[in-house]
């Protein structure tokens, strides 16, 4: 394979076409004599021409999301306050604040900490079913609160130390000193990977997608969902795909030893390394701690007093999700790790390393996605949907939006793929004349996947560059994934919509 900067790499190769194809495409449409008002048609050239730039990565994608913005103003499809307005909106500072709070955690090693610590319960041992288990749980836990990203690039080491101190263990007795070899290896590797995709649907930060759900349904639908909300179907959806992520890496990379012996001395060892809590570390449980406390208190207010309680409307008033993420982000400022020197939990040099190519793409997906509705253009890309496919029972529509969700999270970021979708879902949706909560939810957590290639997520391609991956083993268990987590989704909006009054 040719390393990356190589001209004949596939990558090299698709973002060098999608220089050409982009603007081909923006062009093909504008031209075309598309029944639409000239609103519409000009933003569905710019967004013909934005799918390609995402697909291909001819340049970064939050950059591609920009000149988007900015093409749309400029081609008079709206005006700078109204196309720039969605960059302030209160899920940005959502982002912000609990960007800045996972910063911190990996930081000071607390979310190292933790996985250690529940990789060394006595219940995994050396075990290969249960730290396959372990792994997979850590990834989607740590998951639910900070980045896929974050989360694998943390679990990789652990994960490949874990093979390591395996490899040295049997090297002496069988000469198999190369993890490289086992199949278990590369299981271990996608429970990182999948585990870490599959986590974020859980919370409302957990993935970008989530997000975007929620402020789309909320400016179109006039539907607000809350943190526990949220977690009342997102919790349950990613048990249920672990578990079948569980029992799939289980039967494809199933260990050919019935004991990792060595393992368990070798993570004693990385816990027993890290020392005593450190202060930053400490100051970081507590910043999360209060984040999570704060935003799980108005349902505990709505539970003890009742939803129509003055405290409660008071407080879902004044304490808003975004808020609480910036008062515990600010925590971190002032929690001092040396009082002396002024040293605290967080500084602003660590905050900029936060990722604000993601804010920055989701302000744009907002910004696209309100266009889309104003202009008319997602209402007649729905009609024309909904008309070809033959699609207009509420369940019918939710398992299409879910269907396109995936299918263009394997192609693009999770970001461009909800921001293109869910638009679409609630217009299909308003057309046929059922409830567009349910396929709104659908393309949001199906844009949440994208298991079947290297480039179709972050935590794919980490573990991709570890080498204990071939190619043509994620694309198996990713499309074996991606059909039954077609299936997982569709079924428990099905069942938990009506439990939870989302219809």
């Amino acid at each position: 394979m040719p390393s990356p900067s190589s001209p004949t790499h596939p990558a090299t190769i698709r973002s060098t076409a999608g220089f050409v194809l982009g603007p081909t495409a923006g062009l093909a449409v504008w031209l075309a004599p598309l029944p639409l008002a000239s609103p519409a048609h000009t933003l569905a050239a710019i967004m013909a021409w934005v799918v390609v730039f995402w697909i291909t990565e001819p340049i970064p994608i939050p950059a591609t999301a920009l000149l988007a913005a900015a093409a749309a103003i400029v081609c008079g499809v709206g005006g700078a306050k109204e196309v720039f307005a969605p960059f302030a909106h209160p899920i940005i500072f959502l982002f912000i604040g609990s960007f800045l709070i996972a910063e911190a955690m990996v930081v000071h090693g607390l979310d190292r900490r933790i996985a250690l610590w529940v990789l060394t319960r006595g219940v995994i041992g050396e075990s290969p079913a249960r730290i396959l288990g372990a792994v997979g749980l850590l990834s989607a836990g740590l998951s639910l609160w900070v980045s896929n990203t974050a989360t694998a690039a943390m679990l990789l080491p652990i994960a490949t130390g874990i093979l390591g101190a395996l490899a040295a263990a049997r090297g002496p007795s069988t000469g198999a000193v190369s993890p490289v070899s086992w199949r278990y290896s590369t299981g271990l590797m996608l429970m990182v990977a999948y585990g870490a995709s599959i986590g974020g649907l859980g919370t409302l930060i957990g993935t970008p997608p989530n997000l975007i759900g929620k402020g789309l349904i909320a400016e179109r639908l006039g539907r607000d969902i809350g943190f526990v909300e949220w977690m009342g179907f997102g919790v349950p959806i990613v048990i249920v795909s672990l578990i079948g992520l569980f029992g799939l890496l289980y039967l494809l990379h199933r260990p050919d030893v019935g004991s990792l012996d060595g393992v368990g001395a070798y993570l004693a060892r990385e816990r027993e390394a890290l020392g005593p809590l450190s202060p930053g570390a400490r100051n970081a449980a507590i910043a999360f701690g209060a984040a999570v406390t704060l935003w799980l208190m108005p349902a505990a207010l709505a539970l003890l007093l009742g939803p129509t309680d003055p405290i409660v409307k008071w407080y879902d008033a004044h304490v808003p999700e975004a808020v609480v993420a910036l008062l515990a982000a600010g925590l971190l400022f002032v929690l001092p790790v040396d009082w002396r020197s002024r040293r605290f939990t967080l500084s602003w040099q660590e905050a900029e390393r936060i990722d604000w190519g993601t804010i920055l793409l989701f302000g744009s997906g907002l910004a696209l996605g309100d266009l889309m509705f104003k202009t008319g253009l997602s209402e007649a890309i729905g009609r024309g949907a909904s008309a070809w496919l033959q699609a207009d029972s509420l369940w019918a529509i939710t398992g299409l939006a879910i269907a396109l969700g995936i299918l263009l999270s394997e192609l693009t970021s999770n970001t461009a793929s909800a921001t293109m979708v869910i638009p679409v879902a609630i217009a299909i949706a308003e057309g046929a004349g059922v409830s567009a909560l349910p396929p709104a939810l659908g393309a949001c957590l199906g844009s949440s996947f994208g298991f079947m290639l290297p480039v179709s997520t972050p935590p794919n391609a980490i573990v991709y560059g570890s080498g204990l991956v071939p190619i043509g083993q994620m694309i198996r268990a990713g499309i074996l994934l991606d059909i039954a987590g077609f299936f997982i989704r569709w079924g428990a909006l099905r069942v938990l919509c009506p439990l939870l009054g989302l219809i």
